[in-house]
């Protein structure tokens, strides 16, 4: 026998009983997505890997050690798996000319990649629906999305457990300055840095600030704020946001290390915590990234979006209980004796068509296992096709829930009387 092929480790297989879950949540995902007015965008999972290191950032986790990245043999181009979906979404703007005089309010939704230790709620093929809001300068967006969250976690049941975390990066020259000040200031305590913080402190200081070392968290607290750079049109976007929020009653933590991961944020941004799921705690996180289109070759145009870990969402709702068991059939088609594989197959195209799903025996089997089968489906009738039914142009109802009695019906009388037991 041959050897088994198994799956890459961190990159799983969702099987029939696990599917429905994901079809639910992807669901109520794309139902609020249409009642904002959010259009589907789905760009390719392998781009060329400049446009996430131009994006994204040279000294970042993501591309100095995450990134699946190879050299087609075809041409020699060095192309990437998706890590992240913001970069491949702008790229297409740009591409398509999607903003000459428009706005857009777009989403996506797919597998993303990133090579890191395969941990609970982390993989490294992992789903992510993302947001991206291009075009619009005011901080009314940005609490429209914000408030799109809030109203997702109160549709799945989990408003009670997510927190909401903002800060504000300020612009680049006001980022400049800060910069100036944290490097000034970490190099005060370089011998206290660990390993990630000295690569950092000269390339990318403010991710110091986001280390989780709890050995650094007192150097951390009293570095240099942000917010003490901004200057008035900055503060005034944070202000104006900090207001919305509070006008829409949606709670909010300032949190003034909350810096984010990527290189292309700015103002605004955000994570929605819960404390349900250990370590990995964020699931959902964005933010605003002004200018981003610019440098992916296209013209300056605001932009602001988030992205969510699916696995984590369906982890939190399973703690919860709060997903709901798969769909079960309304109908087994039960068959056997001649002609009963022809009769089956009309009668259940003509149960489909009148509104109900039917999952039809095929392959054969006795007529005992054939129910054993109905029985597991979690259907709630069997619609029984021996000869003696085939013969009469009838068929035999047997309701497998409850205490109702098995009786025969005409076959164009079967959708109804359904209908009248479910009533």
């Amino acid at each position: 026998m041959a050897q088994k092929i198994q799956a890459v480790r961190g990159m799983n297989d969702v099987l029939p009983g696990e599917s429905s879950r994901w079809e639910y949540l992807e669901s109520v995902l794309r139902g609020l997505l249409a009642d904002y007015g959010y259009q589907n965008i789905r760009t390719p999972i392998v781009e060329e890997t400049g446009l996430f290191v131009r994006s994204i950032g040279e000294v970042t986790d993501i591309v100095e050690k995450e990134m699946y990245t190879f050299v087609d043999t075809l041409n020699g181009d060095s192309l990437t798996l998706r890590p992240e979906g913001t970069a491949g979404t702008l790229r297409a703007v740009v591409e398509h000319n999607l903003l000459y005089n428009a706005t857009q309010r777009l989403w996506y939704m797919g597998p993303m990649f990133r090579h890191e230790r395969p941990q609970k709620g982390r993989y490294r093929q992992f789903h992510q629906m993302g947001v991206e809001a291009l075009g619009f300068a005011g901080p009314d967006i940005d609490a429209e999305l914000v408030m799109l969250g809030a109203d997702l976690w109160r549709r799945l049941g989990i408003a009670d457990c997510a927190e909401l975390q903002i800060n504000t990066l300020g612009d680049k020259a006001e980022r400049a300055a800060h910069r100036e000040a944290l490097i000034a200031y970490l190099e005060q305590h370089a011998d206290k840095l660990d390993e990630d913080g000295r690569r950092r402190l000269y390339s990318n200081p403010l991710r110091v600030l986001d280390t989780k070392n709890p050995a650094l968290q007192e150097i951390c607290e009293a570095a240099p704020r942000l917010i003490d750079y901004l200057g008035e049109a900055s503060r005034a976007h944070y202000e104006g946001w900090k207001r919305m929020l509070e006008a829409v009653g949606i709670p909010y933590v300032e949190n003034h290390r909350l810096v984010r991961g990527l290189d292309y944020y700015n103002h605004s941004v955000f994570e929605w915590v819960t404390t349900e799921l250990g370590a990995q705690g964020t699931i959902c996180a964005g933010g605003r990234y002004d200018g981003l289109t610019e440098q992916l070759g296209g013209k300056p145009a605001s932009g602001i979006g988030f992205g969510m870990g699916l696995e984590r969402i369906l982890l939190l709702l399973e703690a919860r209980g709060l997903l709901p068991l798969a769909k079960a059939p309304d109908v087994y088609l039960v068959q056997q004796g001649d002609g009963a594989d022809i009769a089956a197959l009309k009668l259940a195209r003509q149960l489909r068509e009148a509104g109900l799903s039917v999952v039809q025996h095929c392959g054969g089997g006795s007529f005992k296992s054939q129910m054993k089968r109905a029985d597991a489906s979690g259907a709630a009738f069997a619609v029984i096709l021996g000869e003696t039914e085939v013969a009469s142009g009838t068929a035999s109802l047997k309701p497998l829930r409850g205490g109702a009695e098995q009786h025969t019906v005409a076959c164009e009388g079967v959708a109804d009387a359904i209908a009248r037991l479910k009533a």
